[in-house]
């Protein structure tokens, strides 16, 4: 298998998690302060909304590297 039908693979697959969960949430640490022996952290949750036409377009995409990745 080389590397183009992999991508299409991947892209595939991608997209259709993007169509099932819609969003996912990270955490990420934004500030950082040090008082002497104290340290404080925050941490902050974000979300990423997947749009349906990015999921779609990801899935059509990777069917057609895999349909015409092996032409050259």
């Amino acid at each position: 298998m080389n590397g183009v039908k992999i991508a299409g693979a991947v892209l595939i697959v991608a997209g259709v998690l993007g169509l099932v969960y819609g969003s996912f949430t990270f955490t990420k640490d934004t500030h950082e302060a040090k008082l002497g022996p104290i340290e404080l952290s925050v941490k902050e949750q974000q979300t990423v909304n997947v749009p349906v036409w990015g999921g779609v377009g990801a899935i059509a995409i990777g069917g057609l590297l895999l349909l015409f990745g092996n032409r050259r």
